[in-house]
Order: C-alpha cells, then structure tokens, then sequence
C-alpha cells in the first residue's frame, strides 16, 4: 500500500501542516511519499505519484474558512487527472485553523468532499484541529527543553563525574508529559486516522482542539503571532517601503 502525503501550506519550512503530516506519517504502514505543493511547478511531480497511491492524506491550513488559493488550481487539475484515468484513490484531509474550534474547518471539510463526488474518487473523511498554530509552539518547547535538559547534563557531568543525573532526566520527562498533554487529543485522532487509512477504511469528520483552555490559548497565540512579526518583519513591513501614487487603474 502506498500512501501520498500532501503538505499544502504556503510556508517553505515549520509549518503546522507539514509537521501533522510528518506526525500521521509515523502511524501509517506500507510505502509512503511526502510531497510539498505551494506553485503549479508541484503539480507534475504530486500527480506522478499518484500514479500507483492507495490514499493521498492533504494536510492544509484554514484560510478565509476554506482551502488556501494556491490548492484549488491543483485540485481541478487533480480532479481532470482522476477522471481521465479512472482512478479509485482514497483521499482524507488533516486541516488545522489559528482558531482554537476545531469545527471551523467544516467548510474546508465540504469543499474536499465535493472535490472528491465530482472527480469520481472515494472521500474517506478528515480530520479538523483547532489551534493548529500551538503544535509548532509545543515542538519548539519540546526542543528547546531538550536543548537546556543536555546543557545541564554536560555541567553537571563536568562538575560531578555524573552525566546522566536522575533528577535532570526526570524534570525534563515531566516537562515532556506536561506538553504532550496539551496535545493528547490531537495525538489520538491522529492515530485513529492512521489506523483508518492502514485499513482501508472511511473515517468520517472528526474534529478535535489543542487542550488549552480559550482564555489561556488567545494569549499564547497572541504572544507567538507577535514574536514571529517581529522576529520576520511583519509589525514594520511597508512602513517604510517605496509607494507609487495610486491612479485611476488601480481602482
């Protein structure tokens, strides 16, 4: 069985989307292909691994309640694809929005399934998460505990002899448990979506959420919104860029 996995979100690297795909990926058997598609460059390389795929997984974000611009192109392209090849591929999605419902991806959910009913291949159903945008927060704490947990390994190494100290493992294992947590519910319908797709079967439209409370998640996601503006440029991007005069053409 081989199954195709889709990362359609615009970002180049560290996207919530490309890291669930990679996540689902972990609990599925057989062959499987990791594909990027963000420009009409990636149509030809994603339709010819589709060629001999099983299941095809779209892992996407939520925007403007419903699929990003860039992969309606691919879709019709993809849905003219399986028509004129008579192809019986099982398609699910994993769609993941910045709100913290998890049911504010049924729009996305409905466009995908109409998709699947017009080009003649089998909808097998997705899953939606909300707060998509706290899975990347929780492997960069993940990894930055890791970082801090072995730096205080290696002092204490140096200063005792003892490179291994219990108290140092333990105290990072807790911190690992205490931010899987808040992804426990995600991890779950993930894996009950690989399970579906290792056999063959539908899954349905099933919606899921990070597990912070919205009062607590508004202010993570307030915090991180605003370090990635200032880390990228965005708070002060156009302020000072060149502007033409507008004319009547732009209107």
């Amino acid at each position: 069985m081989k199954t195709v996995f889709i990362d359609c979100s615009p970002k180049r690297k560290f996207s919530a989307s490309g890291f669930i795909a990679v996540m689902t990926s972990l609990f599925v058997f057989g062959s499987k292909k990791k594909m990027k598609l963000r420009t009409k460059s990636d149509h030809e390389g994603i339709l010819k691994e589709l060629e001999d795929a099983d299941a095809v997984v779209f892992s996407m974000p939520l925007y403007v309640d419903g699929v990003p611009s860039h992969v309606l192109p691919f879709l019709k392209e993809m849905g003219g694809w399986c028509r004129n090849n008579n192809s019986h591929i099982r398609v699910y999605v994993i769609a993941n929005n910045g709100f913290i419902e998890g049911r504010q991806n049924e729009p996305l959910m409905q466009v995908i399934e109409n998709f699947c009913l017009r080009s003649g291949i089998e909808w097998c159903g997705g899953l939606g998460i909300g707060g998509g945008v706290m899975m990347n927060v929780m492997r960069i704490v993940i990894v930055v505990q890791l970082i801090l947990t072995l730096i205080s390994l290696i002092f204490t190494g140096i200063s005792t002899g003892n490179f291994f100290d219990g108290q140092i493992l333990l105290g990072f294992l807790k911190s690992l448990a205490e931010v899987l947590f808040f992804g426990c519910s995600i991890i779950m319908f993930d894996i009950w979506l690989a399970t579906c797709i290792n056999g063959k079967k539908e899954y349905g439209k099933h919606y899921t959420r990070i597990m912070v409370p919205s009062f607590l998640f508004i202010i993570f996601a307030d915090i991180f919104f605003t370090i990635i503006s200032i880390v990228k440029g965005g708070i002060f991007r156009g302020w000072f860029s060149k502007k033409r005069p507008a004319s009547y053409k732009d209107f």
